[in-house]
């Protein structure tokens, strides 16, 4: 069982990689990169803290189409056109076919989420120049520049010589090429000298990004879902919501969950209410808990500690949500 989990998440894992939409994402999400420090400009006297906030928004709303268009391609399409009953004719049971496809996608929006978080840090590094006298960081246009460079080279190359998937080969190349950008960056500073200690990277922005791919990962099990049930628009307009809906969890639902049901004056509507907000604080992910955009402009820090926690909820989370998917696509009729 093991084996057919594991050729399928992988299968799922190369089509996402080749699906041109997932391609126009990750460069539209780099050029927003590139383009982050430019418009940061204009502010007073927080440039570098709206240019944290333009990165961040970018990586999660990347991350979220990226998730959505992947999971109604990887589960709707195969029913509409009727590949998936080649797939569940052979001894492959439900389950494993939607763990495989929750693997798969996740795998695809992880590293398109490393992508973006690797030009993230460059974006970072640079800067925004504030004043007239604020010089441009070469190192990072350097290693920036040179990680595009080589990308394009080296996937034009593979294509030609080894018939190598375009898009694929250059994702994946983009990957490794800004990894070593970055590292080079973590090593070298502004005047081209060996200096660690002045790379300008925090762990604000780690951990920062950590938390949008747990985000991510809870939007691609609901992707599923979803997808299990309806078709592309729904399940678009289903997630969209309830990522918009999760955003503002506690003021929806939390501010009523909290409430006693034994609080005097209370009548039979206020307890009804009261218990669907606590339902709902269960049914809808609470995505503000992923969200730091608060710590950017107070205190810049995000302990370890709350990493771990909002790991638990994202693992409980996505452990029922892919159980109900399992048990919604047990009675799906896809012949």
């Amino acid at each position: 069982m093991l084996n057919r989990l594991l050729i399928i998440a992988k299968n799922t894992f190369i089509e996402t990689l080749r699906q041109p939409v997932y391609a126009i994402i990750i460069v539209s999400a780099l050029v927003l990169m590139v383009l982050a420090p430019t418009i940061s400009m204009y502010t007073l006297d927080e440039d570098i803290k709206l240019l944290r906030e333009l990165g961040l928004s970018t990586l999660f709303l990347a991350g979220l189409f990226i998730a959505v268009f992947s999971a109604t391609s990887a589960i709707t399409e195969e029913i509409e056109s009727g590949t998936i009953t080649t797939v569940l004719s052979k001894p492959i049971s439900r389950p494993v076919f939607v763990v495989g496809k929750f693997i798969g996608l996740t795998g695809a929006v992880g590293l398109a989420h490393l992508i973006c978080t690797l030009a993230y840090l460059m974006a970072v590094r640079h800067g925004v120049l504030e004043r007239a006298s604020d010089e441009i960081d070469w190192t990072v246009i350097a290693a920036g520049g040179t990680a595009i460079f080589l990308t394009i080279i080296l996937t034009a190359f593979l294509n030609y010589a080894y018939d190598w998937h375009f898009s694929a080969t250059g994702i994946t190349l983009i990957a490794i090429t800004l990894g070593l950008g970055v590292f080079f960056l973590a090593v070298v500073d502004k005047e081209w000298k060996i200096n660690p200690a002045g790379n300008e990277f925090q762990s604000f922005d780690i951990y920062a990004s950590l938390l949008l791919l747990m985000a991510l990962i809870t939007l691609v099990a609901l992707s599923i879902l979803f997808s299990t049930r309806f078709n592309v628009i729904v399940t678009l307009t289903c997630v969209v919501g309830v990522f918009l809906l999760g955003l503002i969890s506690d003021w929806v639902f939390g501010r009523f969950a909290a409430r006693s049901l034994t609080t005097p004056g209370y009548d039979l509507l206020d307890q009804i209410g009261i218990i669907l907000a606590r339902i709902g604080t269960v049914l809808v992910p609470n995505l503000q808990i992923y969200w730091v955009s608060d710590a950017i402009y107070e205190t810049s820090h995000v302990p370890a500690s709350y990493l771990l926690i909002a790991l638990s909820y994202t693992a409980l989370y996505t452990a029922g949500i892919l159980a109900l998917s399992i048990a919604c696509f047990q009675k799906r009729q896809v012949g």
